[in-house]
């Protein structure tokens, strides 16, 4: 497989969503999209994780070690420098500095508000919008994605109906979509 020419920057709030948080990385691991995050994007998923109650420190620190190894290209580094010239909102500078690091022409996240100005070349979009692109460019790569996910789900089971339903949560829109391609296949 040909790694993926299209660059894309994932936020804390869009990897805090386990569900979410899979289907962008499978996504990736399938070639569609090159991911990229900062050690500060994943420090605060660890602490976000440990203090909604999701993960004890263990886990959240074992979860972080496997992003890491499974995209071992994935983290930006020294862009640290950049963090003060860029443009938008100051608490969320890291982000766009380590999004241009890497030539990132998109920062998923679902605080677009913060992300209102960007450098040329460099756009964000919610999670919902982003995956409902990437359905379009290729629709029977992301149904593979999501079968999968649901079929990997043992403890406690999960049906590919089910996973829908719970993603729809969070990016209804790729939800609403991704249904209608299935029930158009079923009608052929």
């Amino acid at each position: 497989m040909f790694p993926a020419i299209f660059r894309i920057f994932l936020d804390t709030n869009v990897l805090f969503p386990s569900a979410l948080r899979d289907t962008l990385l499978r996504a990736a691991e399938t070639g569609l999209v090159q991911v990229y995050w900062s050690e500060d994007v994943l420090m605060e998923l660890e602490r976000n994780l440990v203090r909604s109650g999701r993960y004890d420190a263990r886990g959240a620190a074992r979860l972080i070690q496997a992003m890491r190894v499974a995209f071992p290209s994935a983290e930006a580094r020294d862009y640290r420098h950049l963090i003060p010239s860029m443009p938008n909102h100051p608490k969320d500078r890291h982000v766009v500095a380590a999004a241009q690091v890497v030539g990132a022409q998109v920062i998923v996240t679902n605080n677009l508000a913060d992300f209102r100005t960007l450098p040329e070349g460099m756009e964000a979009q919610g999670a919902d919008a982003f995956l409902q692109g990437l359905f379009d460019l290729s629709p029977e790569t992301l149904v593979r994605v999501l079968t999968q996910q649901a079929a990997d789900k043992k403890n406690p089971p999960l049906s590919l109906d089910q996973l829908l339903e719970g993603l729809a949560r969070s990016v209804p829109g790729f939800i609403s979509e991704v249904r209608a391609w299935l029930a158009e296949r079923l009608l052929e």
